[in-house]
């Protein structure tokens, strides 16, 4: 597969994502959804932390703001990684389907990296308010960016039966997380790796 097929795979990627964050910032207030289907909702939450809105600061004896810079200096060294592994993959005329992957991963890590490099710099708070791009009061600054998230489906909303220990009574949702386009592409990426891992490490004959 070509550098030009894959930089196509990219630019789609990045598109996508980066015009429904951008949109979602402004034009919804934080935390504000609409019901698309029962199962499916659009949900505006920032996400400061890596998966799941996990904080180095939770782990490490750090503060918050340390942490989010150390994280998003570990994400542009993982793209570098990665970025590398995409351009060797090609120039080593690997398969299509590992091409294709990795091109998947690397936009999505690139997607959530202008966020956290960005965002913090050219967007104001959303908090009771719809974000104003290019404000002349960022709600942060390069570096300290918060990641946009917004799609949710909640396919299970239903609550535990009393006679269930612990849990019993409390409400349960399946799948709670909410996430993005950009991480939609790295699941995707990593699924195709996992799924079609022959064919995707395939030796490649002379």
């Amino acid at each position: 597969m070509s550098l030009r097929k894959s930089l196509i795979i990219i630019f789609i990627v990045l598109l996508i994502d980066q015009i429904s964050k951008i949109y979602i910032k402004t034009h919804f207030v934080y935390q504000e959804s609409v019901v698309v289907f029962d199962w499916f909702k659009i949900l505006f939450i920032e996400n400061e932390g890596a998966a799941w809105g996990t904080k180095l600061s939770d782990i490490l004896p750090i503060s918050d703001r340390s942490g989010k810079l150390f994280l998003t200096l570990f994400r542009l060294f993982a793209i570098a990684g990665i970025g590398y592994w995409l351009f060797d993959a090609i120039k080593k005329k690997t398969s299509r389907t590992l091409v294709i992957a990795v091109s998947l991963i690397f936009a999505g890590a690139f997607g959530n990296i202008i966020d956290s490099v960005f965002y913090g710099a050219i967007f104001d708070h959303s908090n009771g308010q719809v974000a104003t791009l290019f404000s002349s009061d960022p709600y942060g600054s390069l570096f300290y960016g918060k990641v946009v998230d917004m799609l949710h489906f909640p396919i299970i909303s239903t609550s535990w039966p009393s006679w269930v220990p612990y849990f019993g009574g409390k409400t349960f949702s399946f799948f709670d997380p909410v996430f993005n386009v950009a991480d939609s592409a790295i699941s995707i990426g990593v699924g195709i790796l996992i799924v079609f891992n022959k064919k995707a490490f395939a030796k490649t004959e002379a």
